[in-house]
Order: structure tokens, then C-alpha cells, then sequence
């Protein structure tokens, strides 16, 4: 989660972004549209999640590693979780 009021300020506006892209989507599919600008839309949300998936993991990495660790098992603790979240990221 972001932790300064900036990056804060800054995934909320991409999460009312992406509410609006879904919101044009379900009137596109209500009025049915056909299925190019459908799938255009389909596409620019996944990437406007992505893009908020994306600023979401890098405050967390920052986070993350901005301390150092108190030992080796903290360390390795934070490395598998990152592993395991970019893992969910990339799927």
C-alpha cells in the first residue's frame, strides 16, 4: 500500500481511472457495441491495472528493502515475498 500522501494520491486517482474505463465498458456492452471497440476498451483496462498493479509493487519494494533487514531470515522473508508477488503479478 502506498504510504505517502503522494503515492496515495496517486494509485486513487489511477483506481478512479480504471472505475471509469469499467463503468464505459458495462454502457458499451449494455448498448451493445460492437466487438473492436469492445475489446479496445477490455485492453485499456488491463492495462490501466497493470499500470496500478505496477505503482502499487514498487511502493511496496520500496518499503520494503528501504531498511535493512535485522538478519539473514528477514531478508530471505522479504525476498520470497516479492518473489511470490511478482510471480502473481506476472501470471
Amino acid at each position: 500500500m502506498p504510504h505517502s500522501p503522494d503515492e496515495k494520491k496517486r494509485v486513487l486517482a489511477r483506481v478512479r481511472r480504471v472505475r471509469g474505463q469499467c463503468d464505459a465498458l458495462e454502457r458499451a456492452l449494455e448498448a451493445g457495441a460492437d466487438c473492436g471497440p469492445v475489446l479496445q476498451q477490455i485492453a485499456a483496462i488491463r492495462g490501466a491495472i497493470n499500470g496500478l498493479m505496477s505503482e502499487v509493487l514498487q511502493s511496496h519494494l520500496r518499503e520494503g528493502f528501504s531498511q535493512p533487514p535485522a538478519s539473514q531470515d528477514q531478508y530471505d522473508e522479504r525476498v520470497q515475498e516479492l518473489v511470490t508477488l511478482v510471480r502473481t503479478y506476472l501470471k
